[in-house]
């Protein structure tokens, strides 16, 4: 079955100030590597706008009526030095939800194998009610629930290795063993969570933090002795990947050495996992990534991957 690939003209609609790293030629250059005849299979999707019930699966409504009643009509309101909304924030994150929402039912009813979704802003950073390091919804924990509520999964797994530790998903999985969730992220770093004594109430939080000028070696053992390893245990119906590849070598925010080779490598290993638990089911979302050719290169391995080309 082929490769779903999530993305929505909105995902340009975020502004965010000059001289912003997380920025709308993010999504331009994924676009343009994506128009490669190598992916001409993969189905092509709009994202859809999640709808309230979705977004309440992870957020309370009174946080997406705050950022509603904030969002201005024009010009920038910054909700904190990082993060700021504009005229076009809120479609764009709630596409960037609802994106990942459809990735979940395509993959969950078996339309597709697995999913990438390619919305901006990010989600890993955003908490139970509080918007913060360029995120303002948890796309990957929504994706979790939609798969648990509307679905009936009984064990997600959500592999984060973007360079930053993902705190608002480690935060929402806290006391919940029905989700794994692991991450390899540079420490110190912000936003300054994600330590090895970092378990959660059940056991069910996994980090593995890597130090400046870490590359694919200590990468590679990271995943093999700590995470793939608590992900076979745990068995989840699916895997969620919180793709961010600012830990590439060419990445101005980071500090990790890794290629995309690295990030190609990762996936095929969650893919056998998947096989071997979850009938396959991955469901990857865009996190961070912020120099435009090593975030282009990143992208382009991993959707290879996925579509079985590596």
């Amino acid at each position: 079955m082929p490769t779903l690939y999530l993305c929505h003209p909105a995902a340009l609609d975020h502004a965010t100030p000059l001289g912003h790293p997380e920025r709308p030629d993010r999504i331009r250059v994924i676009e343009r590597a994506l128009e490669d005849e190598r992916f001409t299979t993969l189905v092509r999707e709009q994202a859809p706008v999640a709808e309230r019930d979705t977004v309440a699966l992870v957020h309370p409504r009174r946080y997406v009526d705050a950022l509603i009643e904030a969002s201005p009509r024009e010009g920038l309101v910054a909700i904190d030095s990082d993060t700021v909304l504009s005229p076009g924030t809120l479609e764009a994150a709630l596409r960037s939800a609802g994106a990942a929402a459809q990735a979940v039912d395509e993959v969950m009813t078996g339309a597709v194998t697995n999913a990438f979704a390619a919305m901006r802003p990010p989600g890993h950073h955003a908490e139970l009610a509080q918007a913060m390091g360029f995120c303002f919804f948890n796309n990957a924990a929504i994706a979790a629930r939609v798969a648990q509520k509307v679905h009936g999964a009984e064990r997600v797994a959500i592999i984060d290795w973007d360079v930053h530790h993902g705190n608002g998903t480690q935060d929402i999985f806290w006391n919940d063993p029905s989700v794994l969730y692991c991450s390899t992220h540079e420490m110190p770093l912000f936003p300054g969570t994600g330590a090895l004594g970092e378990r959660g109430e059940h056991d069910t939080i996994v980090n593995a933090p890597l130090s400046a000028g870490d590359g694919s070696e200590v990468f590679r053992e990271a995943l093999e002795t700590r995470v793939l390893p608590r992900i076979d245990a745990f068995a989840p119906d699916l895997i969620v990947i919180s793709a961010g590849f600012d830990a590439h070598w060419r990445d101005p925010l980071g500090n990790v050495m890794l290629t995309e080779a690295d990030f190609a490598w990762a996936t095929l290993k969650l893919m056998d996992l998947a096989e071997r638990h979850a009938e396959g089911r991955v469901v990857s979302l865009l996190e961070g990534g912020y120099d435009l050719d090593g975030l282009s290169r990143s992208v382009a391995a991993h959707v290879r991957a996925l579509m079985g080309q590596v």
